[in-house]
């Protein structure tokens, strides 16, 4: 079992920057990928960012490349999501989360967090 609990969201303005946080906690947490989908008003659960415990190699989604940078800590068992260059379409509920495979597939998520907002003015 893992549980994920999200930090960080809030309002922001287009332009700016904002730090997600996930705290992790559990069993074999070196055996997941750990990750960020998001879900904006009315549009599906969509990846973000991954990455693995083990090896620390990334995965971005072509639509924040360049804007976001996924890292974690072994030592706090965390992962963070850095996103810069705000703008209102990444308004969303951002969701850490677990998977047993290398995926970008919500279906193939194990753990999900509660969630935290992230609102774009412009």
């Amino acid at each position: 079992q893992v549980q994920l609990v999200e930090s960080g969201g809030g309002l922001v303005q287009a332009g700016g920057s904002l730090r997600l946080s996930c705290a992790a906690s559990g069993r074999y947490l070196g055996r997941y990928m750990m990750g960020w989908f998001r879900q904006g008003p009315g549009k599906e659960r969509e990846f973000v960012a991954g990455i693995r415990w083990s090896s620390s190699t990334t995965y971005y989604a072509d639509s924040v490349k360049g804007r976001v940078t996924i890292a974690r800590d072994n030592a706090e068992n965390t992962v963070t999501l850095q996103i810069d260059s705000l703008i209102p379409e990444d308004t969303a509920v951002y969701y850490c989360a677990a998977s047993g495979l290398t995926t970008t597939r919500r279906f193939d998520v194990d753990y999900w967090g509660q969630g935290t907002q992230v609102t774009v003015s412009s």
